[in-house]
């Protein structure tokens, strides 16, 4: 997809290793896991507001998959790093989103852990270790990424990953706060 990437696509995720997380590319033996994230309220309190269902899970794991495949970019798992436990999700992605201002072109940033790790700093761990990997990948300039602005945490791991402020959006009728990144380098 030219309007992404500088390279030829790979066709699978990366291995990424931060100094507590391994994230890498998603698995159909992943579904148990993040069924049991997705539909903790913890999780998806500032999502979608609603626990996913198991079905609903099944296509998000598919279409993390479909991301490598399709575009070379795409969502990684991230693992803790010494026992191999299952942490989350963080990447990228390009959900065609029916929103003004458009994202087209631009990577959406995105990210959900385990309520267990929350506040111990994973998210901006994983994260940064995401965009290192898209400064060297993307073909443009800038990430963006669309957040709940009620949800303070996740808006402290953007700014602390470099995205600012750029105005507001609505996606159906949920208003959400647009951050877009420039790249490093």
């Amino acid at each position: 997809m030219s309007d992404y990437l500088v390279c030829d696509p790979v066709f699978s995720a990366p291995e990424l290793l931060t100094p507590r997380t391994r994230m890498r590319g998603h698995r159909v033996d992943d579904f148990h896991a993040m069924v049991r994230m997705w539909s903790d309220e913890a999780v998806v309190r500032f999502i979608s507001g609603r626990p996913s269902t198991p079905a609903e899970t099944w296509s998000r794991l598919l279409r993390y998959i479909g991301h490598w495949r399709a575009l070379a970019f795409g969502y990684w798992v991230v693992e803790d790093r010494e026992t191999g436990a299952y942490l989350g999700e963080v990447g990228f992605a390009d959900f065609k989103r029916d929103m003004e201002p458009s994202l087209d072109g631009i990577p959406e940033a995105g990210w959900a852990l385990v309520p267990d790790i929350h506040g111990k700093g994973i998210a901006t761990e994983a994260v940064r270790a995401a965009l290192g990997w898209a400064d060297a990948h993307f073909v443009g300039s800038k990430t963006a990424c669309i957040l709940n602005p009620d949800h303070t945490a996740s808006v402290r791991v953007a700014e602390k990953c470099g995205f600012v402020s750029c105005g507001s959006a609505t996606i159906g009728t949920a208003p959400v706060l647009l951050m877009e990144r420039e790249r490093d380098g």
